[in-house]
């Protein structure tokens, strides 16, 4: 693909969910979930103090992990918390060097929620991701290339807590 005289690659993967028209429980949503191929702009939790770089290669390989992981978050919209499912990712794709998501939200079950993220200024939300498994190509570089992982899930956060400044969420109007 060919956008402004640069090269972009389109890569991605979806579940397959029918549309239905109204469905009171199902709002969609749509986030750059990281970015590959940079280094974080502070260091995630669990990374011992350091910064990472998910490599494109790495995420390549683990979009298929993203497909039916929960998305998250926890009051204060400043972390995860992984017993505070909220939603459901369906899409994964990479989009230059961001790895963008789509899927939905609960919104029936969880109306407080919904409400408090309409409610947030566009641009405040971002999201992170949540790994297991992941192979660090040197564990005592500054900056962490993680060179194999598999996703868990995600979760919306205030973008300023977000380890990648660059992610963003919105919600389907």
């Amino acid at each position: 693909m060919q956008m402004g005289g640069e090269r972009m690659r389109l890569e991605a993967m979806a579940v397959k969910i029918p549309h239905v028209d109204g469905h009171p429980n199902r709002v969609s949503f749509e986030g750059v979930l990281t970015v590959v191929n940079a280094a974080s702009d502070k260091a995630p939790a669990g990374a011992r103090g350091h910064r990472v770089l998910l490599t494109r290669e790495a995420a390549h390989q683990a979009l298929p992990s993203l497909l039916g992981m929960a998305v998250d978050y926890r009051p204060g919209w400043d972390g995860h918390d992984a017993r505070r499912k909220i939603g459901l990712l369906t899409e994964a794709n990479l989009a230059g060097n961001k790895l963008v998501v789509r899927g939905y939200l609960y919104a029936r079950d969880f109306p407080e929620v919904a409400r408090a993220i309409q409610a947030q200024a566009p641009e405040a939300l971002g999201m992170s991701y949540e790994l297991a498994d992941a192979r660090v190509e040197d564990m005592r570089a500054e900056i962490w290339k993680l060179t194999r992982v598999t996703f868990t899930g995600a979760a919306i956060l205030l973008r300023d807590k977000a380890a990648y400044r660059a992610t963003s969420f919105r919600m389907a109007s």
